[in-house]
């Protein structure tokens, strides 16, 4: 069993919804700085595939899996040792939705009513005069922030990295908890913290906006080679013509540059900026750089996507050892609400 309790290593947990291909934003953001977590000996870290979360908003089968395949793939070609780490899939760990219906029996409407995302959708409905505010709006979207909890509570994580517009949702774990310790008068559950990386929090996409899925300005991150550059070629830059001298600040391409090249590279390209680099030259050793990280990693990764059973055992005996974790948990559980 994972000695979490013996070695007071703090419990960092850290998951990921299967709706869509892994893109460098996502790596820089979430992948990159869990995997340096998940080599520290301060913690024990947990990563799992959230692929129940997915079901709110992906309604084909066959393309589920592929994510769950294309995000497990990712994480273990880029270094995750499933030996050092708890590494599953949610929808293996029966445990966690036992839990979250427990949660659910105690989560207040109201907390939820303020949930981000239900308000979105609602207040949406409300600027195209939808006489129904709740119209497309399905429960699973609504208890969304419940089973984000019972992930959490689940395996008593101290931690929880997220991005700012995640920040709510580990609040809402929170009270739920809290609440829960407060109804049946324990101090069972955990109250988790968001950890947020105020560093990693604005990847550019290929338009200068936030790399994201929903604007479809991504890079994948392991495009094949000549996909990477034509991509990389499509970022936005101003008309400053290759003479003048360029502010590095703002720009797209020198901040994802930032995110793989060593120091004395940056300091290289933040001089060449100011001889008045042309974009297109900028642009082609931003290429060179993301391509040569990421080629050894994109090999593995095709190697595992083709080789599919060696993720599946990764999976399943990661849900042995997360299993035997959440089983004695939701047996106190239990034993404290009276089942």
């Amino acid at each position: 069993m994972h000695k979490t309790q013996e070695n007071h290593k703090k419990v960092v947990l850290t998951g990921v919804t299967p709706s869509g291909t892994p893109h460098i934003g996502n790596y820089i953001g979430a992948i990159k700085p869990a995997l340096d977590m998940a080599k520290s000996s301060a913690f024990d870290a947990y990563f799992f595939i959230a692929d129940y979360h997915s079901l709110i908003k992906l309604w084909d089968a066959s393309v589920r899996q592929q994510y769950i395949y294309e995000i497990a793939a990712t994480w273990l070609a880029l270094g995750l040792d499933p030996s050092k780490v708890i590494f599953y899939r949610q929808s293996d760990i029966s445990e966690i939705l036992e839990l979250n219906w427990i949660l659910t029996s105690i989560a207040a409407k109201g907390l939820l009513n303020r949930a981000h995302a239900y308000k979105a959708h609602v207040d949406e409905n409300r600027a195209q005069e939808n006489p129904d505010l709740d119209a497309g709006i399905t429960m699973g979207l609504y208890n969304y922030p419940i089973l984000m909890a019972a992930d959490i509570i689940m395996f008593n994580a101290d931690l929880v990295p997220v991005g700012k517009d995640q920040v709510q949702h580990i609040e809402i774990a929170r009270d739920i908890a809290n609440r829960f310790n407060h109804i049946y008068k324990t101090s069972l559950l955990k109250i988790p913290t968001a950890m947020v990386d105020e560093s990693c929090q604005t990847i550019p996409g290929l338009d200068g906006r936030k790399m994201s899925k929903s604007y479809g300005n991504t890079i994948p991150l392991f495009a094949p080679s000549k996909k990477l550059r034509k991509l990389i070629m499509k970022i936005k830059t101003n008309s400053q013509a290759p003479e003048e001298p360029k502010s590095t600040e703002g720009c797209t391409i020198f901040s994802l540059y930032q995110q793989f090249a060593s120091q004395e590279e940056i300091d290289h390209l933040a001089d060449e900026y100011q001889k008045g680099i042309g974009w297109g030259q900028a642009k082609q050793i931003l290429f060179e750089k993301i391509d040569e990280v990421l080629t050894p990693f994109r090999e593995k990764y095709e190697h595992l996507l083709g080789n599919t059973h060696i993720i599946d055992n990764a999976l399943e005996e990661g849900a042995k050892k997360a299993r035997a974790i959440a089983k004695p948990l939701l047996s106190s559980i239990k034993q404290q609400i009276g089942i």
